[in-house]
């Protein structure tokens, strides 16, 4: 396997841990400003801001995440709590704030890539059937007739 192939997971898994532990953090201590939006944009982050938990559980999330991240420690999981976040950062932009849907499309192809590098993790959850469902089937059938 060449060094780059090797080093390219472990440099986009910094990259993500990254971008979701220090803007995690922002949303707490706010050392970057936040660009003000406009219409539908507004209108759906005022609404969000006025629940007033979903802030602070969205952006302690994306720092417990970006610390899992950047420790190397429970990636797969890690990669399953963000992906409904990343999902929702990419709609937010390609539907009401353009400026941000370069970024997003980055993230979501890191999330990818780092999926497909762990995706032997995922492959117990991503069948159609178990084999305890099978079994519990083959007991829920009628003895056969004697």
């Amino acid at each position: 396997m060449s060094r780059a192939r090797r080093i390219a997971p472990e440099v986009g898994r910094i990259l993500l841990g990254l971008v979701f532990f220090v803007f995690g953090l922002n949303g707490f201590l706010n050392f970057m400003p936040q660009p003000p939006h406009e219409g539908a944009a507004a209108a759906f982050l005022g609404g969000l801001a006025a629940s007033g938990y979903f802030f602070p559980l969205l952006k302690g999330t994306e720092v417990l995440v970006g610390t899992a991240l950047l420790a190397n420690r429970f990636v797969p999981l890690a990669l399953v709590v963000v992906a409904p976040i990343l999902v929702n950062i990419f709609m937010f932009h390609a539907a009401l704030d353009r400026g941000g849907l370069g970024m997003a499309v980055v993230l979501v192809a890191l999330e990818i890539a780092l999926a497909y590098v762990h995706r032997k993790a995922f492959a117990p959850i991503l069948v159609a059937k178990s084999s305890k469902d099978e079994s519990r089937a083959a007991d829920l059938e009628p003895a056969p007739a004697e």
